[in-house]
């Protein structure tokens, strides 16, 4: 592409939230966390300040909002994808926000969050590094019990639960949940956190960050009455458990159904789903959720795990200002990683591959900002591509779980352990 754009400057200092802007991050945030009844539970942070690490969970954006009000009046910085800098890069920066590309091996990032630190701010991190796609803890990096000990300030963990039945992420229509419930908990002080291994911190964070919003919500017994709350869930739950055909699932109302075989299961109230007709393999949402991942295991052992070439088009985010159409290609997701090509708009020649071990996970959107199609998000230091498929025979979660599933049995393959919970 001859266009040659300014691109985002990682490099510039965090700032700790105005004194202008505190309080208004507070009212913004007051009003959902009031209508969802949100009780936040404190455990060993009494009388605790900054500076300290913040891990939160990352359901919805209502989690920013609780944890806004769970710290308040206390000065904070947030790690946010680009994506969210999009057209309010000035409001951001000055909220404390530090801008990161997401699964990116970023040196910078850590000195940014030492700066950050030694302003004796809260440093909130959302280590799943994007929403999850069923209500359950997604995949956490390795390097995040190392990455706590390097800034060697005390660990702190804010588990909400709720957010995801609420709006969840394939379908972010407002549920009207209520009561939503968040555990705030020290894991560790600064002296503790010197004292354990990298190894006993990452198991600590991966206890603390067992979640499950559909197991949540039966045991509360809170019920979700909208009539559209089964709407979307096909993008999750891609692949059929009565006839295992993939990219057939749809969904409509609070039915789910298969236009292979014709199976049908309604959502119930309480998140459950069953089967119309027969019977019902999976009434809990994130077990049909792993059941898809086991398939996608299995091929990738075998060595036949490949989504074919998909014709593309793509989009890219060199900074804050907005999306670019970069142009039209293939991209194939394969035993050896994502690979993208294609001719840009100006007629030259563009690319970009993501081997296996350069990608524990990757960032998945369902039809993006509600008109742009599903999409997967691949990163460089430097440039953010949101890639569109333009054909009916895929799925991103396919993809997103093949991301990981790839990487794991890479591990394998080197002789290195696969930890529950980590990367």
């Amino acid at each position: 592409m001859k266009k040659s754009f300014v691109r985002f400057d990682m490099s510039k200092h965090p700032i700790s939230t105005r004194w202008f802007l505190r309080p208004v991050t507070y009212l913004l945030s007051a009003p959902d966390v009031k209508k969802h009844a949100a009780k936040i539970t404190k455990t060993g942070v009494e009388g605790l300040k900054p500076p300290y690490i913040l891990l939160c969970n990352h359901n919805a954006f209502m989690d920013f909002k609780v944890a806004t009000k769970a710290i308040y009046p206390q000065r904070a910085n947030y790690i946010v994808a680009i994506d969210g800098f999009i057209g309010r890069e000035w409001l951001l920066r000055n909220v404390g926000c530090i801008c990161k590309r997401k699964f990116t091996s970023d040196i910078l990032l850590l000195r940014q969050m030492k700066r950050a630190l030694a302003g004796d701010n809260v440093l909130v991190i959302y280590p799943e590094a994007r929403y999850s796609l069923c209500g359950t803890t997604a995949v956490l990096p390795e390097s995040l019990g190392a990455c706590c000990k390097m800034m060697n300030v005390p660990v702190v963990t804010l588990i909400c639960h709720g957010h995801h039945v609420n709006s969840p992420f394939w379908n972010l229509h407002d549920r009207g949940v209520k009561p939503t419930e968040a555990e705030m908990k020290l894991l560790y002080t600064a002296e503790e956190l010197k004292k354990a291994s990298a190894d006993e911190v990452n198991a600590k964070i991966v206890d603390a960050f067992r979640y499950d919003d559909f197991a949540w919500q039966k045991e509360r017994g809170i019920r979700t009455p909208y009539k559209g709350r089964a709407e979307g869930l096909h993008r999750v739950l891609y692949k059929c458990p009565e006839c295992e055909t993939e990219f057939r699932m749809a969904s409509e109302g609070t039915e789910l159904f298969c236009k292979c075989c014709g199976k049908r299961w309604t959502m119930s109230e309480l998140g459950e789903l069953a089967a119309i007709d027969g019977n019902t393999r999976f009434s809990h949402i994130p077990d049909w959720y792993e059941w898809e991942r086991e398939c996608v295991k299995k091929e990738i052992v075998e060595g036949s795990y490949s989504s074919g070439a998909l014709p593309v088009h793509v989009n890219t985010l060199p900074n804050a200002k907005k999306f670019y159409r970069l142009g039209n290609g293939t991209m194939i997701h394969d035993m050896n990683g994502f690979t993208v090509k294609g001719t840009d708009t100006d007629g030259d020649p563009f690319e970009m591959i993501k081997s296996v071990p350069s990608l524990y996970s990757c960032h998945i959107e369902y039809n993006y900002l509600g008109k742009h199609g599903d999409c997967v998000d691949l990163n460089t230091l430097e440039d953010t591509w949101y890639i569109y498929p333009e054909c009916e025979n895929f799925s991103v979660t396919k993809m997103a779980l093949a991301t990981e599933e790839l990487y794991f049995d890479w591990k394998r393959k080197q002789g290195r352990e696969c930890k529950p919970g980590l990367a």
